[in-house]
This record gives C-alpha cells, structure tokens and sequence, in this order.
C-alpha cells in the first residue's frame, strides 16, 4: 500500500505553492487531481502550474488530452494510480493535488466504477436527464434518484448534477441500485492536506486571480476554445470558459463575462470547502491569513510517513 499526501481546497489559496514546497522537501513528483487541467491548451483559466513550477519537480496528468476527448473520472482514477505505482517505484512521494472533489475521493476511497462504458444508451439517458435538469432543476433530478436509491441520494450533493445523473444512468442501465455496487477495499494510503482561509479573504483572492487572469490572456485562450467549438465539448464547461461563451456570441458585455466568473468561482470555492468538510478527513491549515505554517505541516506528514 503506497503513501500518498492529497492537496485539496479552494482556488487561490496556495496548493501550488505549497506541493512544490512539498514535493523539494519530501522527495515527491505532482499528480494533478484537476478535471480539467488535463486539456491541452487550457493552461491559463485551469491555473496550472507554469513551465517554471513544472521545472522544479515531476507533473502528471496534466496536458495529456484533446479539448474534444472525454475525461471521466473512472479514466483519472486508472491513471492517477498508475501514477501513484511508478512514483512509488522510483521511491519518491505522490502527491496529488486539486479541487476535483469526487476525483478525489474515487480515488482515495477506491470506489468501484465500473467500466464506465459510454455508448449510445448512455448518451441517450444523460441527455435526457440534462434536458430535464434544465427545464425543472438540478433540485429535481436529485428528487429523482432521491425516490429511486436514497442512499445514494445521501452521499451525492444536489449541486453535483453530473454526478446524479451518473447514478441514475447506473441504474437505468443495470437495473441495480448505484448505492449497492461492490466496494473494494482502499489500494492506497492517504494524508489529506487541506488550505482554506476566511471566506472575505477568499472571495478577495479570487477576484484577484480572475483579474490576474485576465491580464494573462483567458480572453485569448477561451475564445480559442469557443472557436473550436468548445461550448458543446467537455472542456468548455470549465470555470472561466463557459462565462466567456455567450459574450463572444454577443448576448453579454464583457464585463458581465467577467463579473459570472467571479461569482461562479466564489461559488464553486464554498462549495468545495462543504464537500470536503462533508465527504473526507481533511487536515485543515490557514496558511494565508498565518493561523498556521508550513512547519506544522511538515511535522503531519513526517509523523504520518513513520505509522
């Protein structure tokens, strides 16, 4: 069983900083744990590591798709512990970091998958339950699987709407409750390390981050990704992209664009903090406002690395 230190929260509070801090002091390689920096191309608005932070210690799952491919979480889960094995063979640390929540817990807990065979059934049932979603809301599909398999219901937040429809297709397809399909045991070791800080703080910082963006080029880099018709693909439905789409068809101003990628990413932030707090054992530490330092952080791994 490989010993692997997971990096999650909220956009802008220093995973990045602190995996490279992690990684130079404990000898590790990153795994990204993001759904969408896997995308080739979207390197501004999914905030992936630069070229520089990328240079001083070993980055995976990153790059490694087309904007039009899909990227399921059953694929990040067969990959990221294909990684977690050969890291662990080179004796060095895994670390994934991201704010993927169920990425992460697939991973963390092992959850059965399945195949995840995608054909025309699947298509056509996820279609219909988006179709529905839309004119009734997300509210209501969970109704939906609430009435169907209410422990499943249970463990997957209204809000994760990809998700509920990936149980009610299970079940469509199966005939069998998403909730009873078998569960193996945990593969890997897991210290979960999570940054957050106080929500004004937070919500200041993104709107930081979606400015500095911005000046980076995400303008650039999403009207590419509308150009080539991201808007119907996977990887357009990203924070920072999909805002951007209906002002490159004229519907809203740019600064409407932008002001929808700061609510939406502040809204995103609180949501994953509640998923987190929810669904895992975190180690929380406030790095940005100093309640807690890398010392401490430190002193939790190495007495996790000795158990």
């Amino acid at each position: 069983m490989a010993k692997v230190v997971a990096i999650v929260g909220p956009t802008a509070v220093g995973k990045t900083a602190l995996s490279l801090w992690v990684a130079q002091k404990f000898g590790g390689e990153v795994i990204s744990g993001d759904s969408m920096q896997v995308y080739r191309g979207l390197d501004i608005g999914t905030a992936k590591a630069t070229t520089e932070e990328r240079s001083l210690v070993p980055h995976h799952l990153i790059d490694i798709k087309d904007i039009h491919d899909r990227f399921s979480v059953a694929d990040f889960k067969v990959a990221a512990e294909r990684e977690i094995d050969q890291i662990t063979d080179r004796g060095h640390l895994p670390l994934v970091v991201g704010g993927t929540g169920f990425y992460l817990q697939a991973l963390v807990e092992n959850l059965a998958l399945g195949r995840d065979q995608f054909d025309q059934e699947s298509a056509a049932i996820r279609d219909h339950w988006h179709q529905i979603a839309t004119e009734r809301g997300k509210q209501f599909v969970w109704e939906q699987l609430n009435e169907r398999d209410p422990a499943a219901a249970a463990k997957i937040p209204v809000a994760n709407l990809r998700r509920v429809i990936r149980a009610l297709e299970v079940i469509e397809k199966t005939g069998a409750l998403f909730s009873t399909q078998p569960q193996p045991p945990a593969k890997n070791d897991f210290l979960i390390i999570g940054l957050t800080t106080q929500r004004p703080v937070l919500y200041q910082r993104i709107n930081q981050r979606v400015d500095q963006m911005v000046a980076n080029g995400l303008l650039e880099e999403a009207k590419w990704l509308y150009d080539q018709g991201g808007e119907n693909e996977q990887a357009g439905k990203g924070i920072g992209y999909r805002e951007l789409f209906p002002y490159f068809a004229g519907t809203v101003s740019r600064q409407e664009a932008l002001e929808k990628i700061k609510l939406d990413s502040r809204h995103y932030a609180k949501r994953q903090l509640t998923w987190f707090r929810n669904q895992m054992t975190v180690h929380w530490f406030d790095l940005v406002s100093q309640q807690n330092t890398t010392e401490e952080i430190e002193a939790l791994i190495n007495g996790w690395l000795k158990k």
